[in-house]
């Protein structure tokens, strides 16, 4: 890995080391804390009044060090499309985690604005992205190349309002979103190597060294959570990688466990419609294994583990 990588990667992290504290004293005098609904499991009830808007760091950070210090970045449409995504999903999640906290209970925008703002973004994206590349999927291990037209827009719509609520989904245990989100991440670092995007590999890196040292603080017990504000744009991110690297359809296993746990809860909410019974215990599927008596510290490792799994999958479908 180039030098001038290495140190973008250790620059984010030290930065979101060493400000952290102070974001969080920050966040604690402006009241800007997590509820907890009273239904919560009595170890998450423990939780309430822990800041959130953590992921306004970690979003923060690497979009200056990326753009600072990376003139193949500030050139490159693409590396362009997914700061925009990461920021434009952050500020979404921004609006949603400052609603529950003023109003001190976990009803913040209601699912159809979000998934309103969210199709906006994508349909913003969809058309910067078509000013310069084709409307294409390219087949894992055929190499076939699909012409999707206007198809392309309801997959990009789809990946993007996707990703982003299943990053969200995830975040429901210390550590769990912010560590599966920085391994998926990984392979498309690898992608934007072996197509020779500097300008991506510097954005991608920098995101990932300031996960690093947000996990620190994010850790069990966490002293804070990213919120919507960290996960919608995670999500956001993830979507505009796989749609700029044209790695989209390996974004299925490279976003595996967010994907299972999205997957939990449609089946879970089907199920109940259907046939009037749940199928899990509780889902997101994560909060079953608590419920069966697993330590949450765990869990994150058995998640983390198992999004290491898939991602190298989705990395070697992507290779071929």
């Amino acid at each position: 890995m180039p030098v001038k990588l290495v140190l973008g990667f250790l620059v984010s992290m030290l930065i979101v080391l060493i400000t952290m504290p102070y974001f969080i004293k920050f966040l604690k005098n402006q009241s800007l804390r997590q509820s907890v609904s009273e239904y919560a499991l009595p170890d998450d009830q423990k939780k309430a009044g822990t800041p959130i808007m953590g992921g306004i760091l970690f979003i923060v950070v690497p979009i200056l060090v990326t753009l600072l210090t990376s003139a193949d970045a500030r050139r490159d449409l693409d590396v362009w499309i997914v700061v925009l995504a990461f920021a434009g999903y952050g500020i979404i999640g921004f609006i949603d985690d400052y609603l529950i906290a003023i109003k001190k209970n976990n009803d913040g925008l209601k699912a159809w604005q979000k998934l309103a703002m969210q199709l906006v973004l994508a349909v913003v994206f969809f058309f910067l992205y078509r000013s310069h590349a084709r409307l294409e999927i390219i087949m894992p291990f055929t190499g076939r190349v699909l012409h999707l037209g206007w198809g392309y827009f309801f997959l990009i719509v789809f990946m993007f309002a996707g990703a982003s609520n299943a990053v969200n989904l995830t975040d429901g245990m210390d550590g769990l979103a912010a560590g599966v989100s920085a391994i998926a991440f990984i392979p498309y670092l690898i992608f934007a190597f072996i197509q020779g995007r500097p300008g991506l590999q510097m954005f991608i890196v920098t995101l990932i060294g300031a996960l690093m040292g947000y996990l620190y603080y994010n850790k069990k017990p966490a002293k804070i959570f990213m919120g919507d504000s960290g996960a919608l744009a995670l999500g956001g991110a993830l979507a505009a990688c796989a749609m700029v690297t044209k790695k989209e359809l390996p974004l299925i296993l490279i976003a595996g466990v967010p994907v299972i746990e999205t997957m939990s809860v449609i089946l879970q909410v089907l199920a109940v419609k259907t046939i009037h019974r749940r199928i899990f215990p509780y889902t997101p599927i994560h909060y079953a294994f608590r419920l069966k008596g697993m330590p949450e510290e765990s869990i994150v490792i058995m998640f983390w583990a198992a999004e290491a799994v898939l991602a190298a999958i989705g990395l070697w479908v992507g290779l071929h």
